[in-house]
C-alpha cells in the first residue's frame, strides 16, 4: 500500500508506470524537442505507445554502451533538444561517470550560464529476484553530492507524473530514480499536466509523536509501520524528501520541531549518505527541541547479498521501523507475527 498523496478533484486512479507514460506522452506532444532513447523500449510498460505515436526518430533503442549513450544525450541537450535517457539499472551509470560528473553537471557553470543541459536520465533501482551486488544499488546519496545534478526519487504515481514533467522542463540535468517495486502501485493522478517543485518535501502522513523521513520505497514501508503503530495509539508523521538534490529541509525541520523525535529511513547505505545529511541538518536546526537522538535506518554495511535469507537481513522494512519507534518512545514490543511484510513482492514481474 502506498502512502497517501494529495487527492485531486479528478479521482482517476492509475499506476506509477502509467503516470510516467502519460507524462512523457504529454510532454512529447507539447514540445517537439523532447525525445526518448535507451537500451530498452518497455521499462515496465512506461514507454508503451511512444514509438507508435511519435515515430522511431523520437523513441528509439540504442546499442549497449553506457558512456556513449550518456554522451549522446549530452550532445543532444547542448544542441537544443530535451532527451529522456532510459538507463534501466543505476548500477551501470557508474560506467558514465565522466559524462555525469565531469561534463553535464558542470556545463552551465563552466560556460557562465551560456549553455544548459536539459537532460533527464531515468534509472531503475531496488531489489528484484536475488540480483545481488551488481544490480541492486540505489546511489542517490552519491549522485546527490554532485553540484549541478538534480536527483529525484518519486514514490507515488502522483509524484511520478508531476516530478517527471518538472524534470523534462528543467534546464539542468536530472537523474530520475525509480524503484522497480513501485511501477504497479496505484494512486490518484490528474489527467491534465501539472508540475511538482523539485526538492520540496511532501508531508504524506500527519502525526504528533514522531517524524519519519523516508526515501523512495521506504515510504511504503513507513506507511505500513505507521498503520501498525496507530493501532497502539502512536501517531507517526511521514515526510518524503522526494529528492536528494536539491533538498529544501524546512518541512522536515518544522515536523521534527513539532514531534521532537526523528527517524530517517533511507533506501540506501547509511555511511556518507543522504541520511547523514538530513540528520546533520536536523541536529543543527532542531537541537534544542530534540527529545532523543536522531535514528537512521538503511541497508546493512556490506555489498548487496543474493540469497533471500541474507536479503531479508540486508534490507530494512516496516518491522525495522516499528522496532525503532518502540525504542524511541520506550514502548513494549508489538506482536508482529501476523503481519505480512513481503506481500508486495508477489506483484513484481522480473527479471529486471
Amino acid at each position: 500500500m502506498l502512502p497517501k498523496t494529495p487527492s485531486p478533484k479528478n479521482k482517476r486512479i492509475i499506476s506509477f508506470s502509467d503516470a510516467l507514460n502519460e507524462a512523457m506522452h504529454q510532454e512529447m506532444a507539447r514540445d517537439k524537442s523532447v525525445f526518448v532513447y535507451g537500451i530498452e523500449n518497455k521499462v515496465f510498460g512506461s514507454l508503451d505507445g511512444l514509438a507508435d505515436r511519435f515515430g522511431e526518430e523520437r523513441c528509439f533503442v540504442t546499442p549497449l554502451s553506457e558512456d556513449a549513450m550518456t554522451g549522446f544525450g549530452l550532445g543532444a541537450a547542448l544542441n537544443g533538444l530535451r532527451p529522456i535517457h532510459t538507463h534501466i539499472r543505476i548500477d551501470f551509470l557508474m560506467l558514465a561517470m565522466n559524462q555525469l560528473v565531469n561534463m553535464m553537471s558542470s556545463y552551465h557553470y563552466g560556460t557562465s550560464g551560456q549553455l544548459s543541459v536539459p537532460l533527464v536520465i531515468r534509472a531503475v533501482v531496488g531489489r528484484g529476484w536475488g540480483q545481488g551486488f551488481q544490480h541492486s544499488k540505489q546511489l542517490h546519496g552519491l549522485f546527490g553530492q554532485i553540484p549541478g545534478l538534480k536527483v529525484v526519487m518519486p514514490t507515488s504515481p502522483y509524484d511520478a507524473k508531476g516530478l517527471l514533467i518538472s524534470a523534462i522542463r528543467d534546464n539542468n540535468p536530472v537523474l530520475f530514480i525509480e524503484h522497480r517495486w513501485l511501477y504497479w502501485q496505484n494512486g490518484h493522478v490528474p489527467e491534465d499536466t501539472f508540475q511538482i517543485e523539485i526538492g520540496k518535501p511532501n508531508v504524506i502522513r500527519k502525526g504528533k509523536d514522531i517524524t519519519i523521513v523516508a526515501t523512495s520505497w521506504m515510504n511504503v514501508e513507513a506507511a505500513m509501520a505507521a498503520d501498525i503503530l496507530l493501532r497502539q495509539g502512536v501517531k507517526v508523521e511521514i515526510i518524503d524528501p522526494r529528492a536528494a538534490a536539491p533538498l529544501n529541509d524546512q518541512i522536515i525541520i518544522d515536523s521534527v520541531n513539532k514531534t521532537g523525535r526523528c527517524i530517517i529511513a533511507d533506501n540506501d547505505w547509511l555511511h556518507c549518505g543522504l541520511s547523514a545529511e538530513i540528520a546533520t541538518r536536523v541536529y543543527q536546526k532542531c537541537f534544542g527541541r530534540l527529545k532523543a537522538p536522531v535514528v537512521r535506518i538503511g541497508f546493512a554495511d556490506s555489498p548487496t547479498p543474493t540469497a533471500r535469507v541474507l536479503e531479508n537481513e540486508f534490507y530494512p522494512n516496516a518491522a525495522t521501523i516499528v522496532r525503532a519507534v518502540e525504542r524511541e518512545l520506550k514502548l513494549k514490543p508489538i506482536d508482529l507475527s501476523q503481519e505480512n511484510f513481503f506481500s508486495h513482492e508477489n506483484r513484481f514481474k522480473g527479471p529486471f
